[in-house]
């Protein structure tokens, strides 16, 4: 039996793609696998979305499965079939959480400076421009509760909101939506990825959309460079770890100076977050550490 399954999906798996992001994957996974090879622990990487196989592996860490909101219910389902026969590292209950954008109330609620964000029910019969001016807010961004990547988001002016109605109504037909105010910071300053492995944070780096856009993920042409934190946003990013309702190996915590010049929680990534370990190293050698604790514990 092999110790721990690398979880990707097929696209990353067999890809005969040369492109600097499947580099970067590998490459990553490598740094990954090195460290656990030195631990003397085992690994493979493999799909989760290509006949899987729960029962062969200890353990199954969660990598680059980047597709899952897309497959939502085949995810749900690779998520029971694994339920006694695979110890998932972040564990079950963690992934449940952090699917649907939600958590980012019960975060606030727990004292946590958030973007503010209003949550509209699938079906439900307010218009964009209702929850607008319901809010005080102007112009807004707009994304279903479960997604990721930027995957159907859309930032819309208030003068253009009405042009917006058909789009919003088909979304909400079949996906809870989150509506928040839209930050101007993140164009002018980017958003911050702050990388935390057994609750401490290892390095952190910043995302800028390209000129033009509002998106920070390098899927849409975003940089990404290293970043050196302050002790302030260090601080901020480890006591919303703390706050969390269970013990995460690996996070990333995504941060922004919100309207008011604040730090603000943008997003939580416990599922399968992007830690660019070819930025710092040590870190992928930390999480082999943590897993080698899974292992033993």
């Amino acid at each position: 039996m092999i110790d721990v399954a690398l979880l990707t999906e097929k696209r990353y798996l067999k890809s005969k793609s040369k492109s600097w992001y499947i580099q970067n994957i590998l490459a990553e996974d490598s740094l990954i696998q090195h460290e656990l090879e030195k631990l003397d622990i085992t690994s493979k990487r493999v799909a989760w979305d290509d006949k899987f196989v729960p029962s062969e592996f200890k353990f199954a860490l969660f990598r680059t499965t980047w597709n899952y909101f897309d497959e939502i219910n085949k995810f749900l389902l690779f998520l029971d079939t694994c339920k006694g026969q695979v110890g998932l590292i972040n564990p079950y209950s963690q992934i449940i959480w952090n699917l649907d954008k939600r958590y980012l109330l019960e975060m606030e609620n727990k004292g946590v400076n958030i973007v503010k964000t209003y949550i509209a029910k699938k079906n439900q019969s307010e218009t964009l421009r209702e929850i607008s001016n319901n809010c005080g807010w102007s112009d807004i961004i707009i994304k279903p509760c479960i997604s990721a990547a930027a995957w159907n988001t859309h930032y819309i002016q208030n003068k253009n909101i009405e042009n917006y109605h058909s789009v919003f109504q088909k979304l909400i037909a079949h996906h809870d939506m989150m509506i928040q105010p839209f930050q101007k910071n993140v164009v002018l300053m980017g958003e911050v990825s702050f990388m935390i492995v057994n609750g401490g944070c290892t390095h952190a780096v910043l995302k800028k959309a390209k000129k033009g856009d509002f998106r920070v993920q390098d899927d849409f042409g975003g940089s990404v460079e290293p970043y050196q934190p302050s002790k302030e946003e260090v601080c901020f990013v480890e006591s919303i770890i703390t706050r969390l309702p269970f013990r995460c190996l690996y996070a990333r915590v995504d941060v922004i100076l919100d309207n008011d010049n604040n730090l603000a929680l943008s997003e939580l990534e416990l599922i399968e977050p992007e830690m660019w370990f070819r930025f710092n190293s040590s870190a992928a050698k930390k999480l082999a550490s943590g897993i080698q604790s899974y292992l033993s514990g």
